[in-house]
């Protein structure tokens, strides 16, 4: 099996030692990605921001990988704040293809640097 490394520039750099995704056997793996600003660095301002660009940046990243939203077949929702949850779902409703992928989604989890989200996915990768 060979591992890819995925990186790109529009989305925020790992907070640690960790691929923002890996490509592996048709699946692209990635972590969880927050509202976090690629650009200035700076974290968007409360729940609906952080989510809609905690999924701008998974976006870039399946693009980077050479996939898309519409092949997500998996997602995990790490959020802060049980109280967010019809917020979240509002905006990723948006973003999601029909019919949206597997999910779980815990809450109440402390997130690191205040973040109130945090979004990793399992998408495929089209066969050329």
């Amino acid at each position: 099996m060979t591992r890819q490394a995925v990186a790109t520039d529009h989305a925020p750099p790992a907070l640690g030692p960790y691929s923002q995704a890996i490509v592996a056997n048709g699946l692209v793996f990635c972590s969880g990605t927050a509202g976090i600003d690629p650009a200035t660095g700076e974290l968007a301002d409360g729940i609906e921001a952080q989510t809609e660009q905690a999924l701008r940046n998974l976006e870039a990243i399946l693009t980077a990988a050479g996939t898309s939203t519409g092949n997500i077949v998996k997602t995990t929702i790490f959020y802060a704040d049980v109280e967010h949850f019809a917020t979240i779902n509002e905006v990723y409703a948006r973003h999601m293809p029909d019919p949206p992928p597997a999910r779980s989604a815990p809450a109440n989890v402390a997130l690191p640097r205040g973040l109130l989200i945090s979004i990793d996915a399992i998408a495929t990768v089209p066969t050329p």
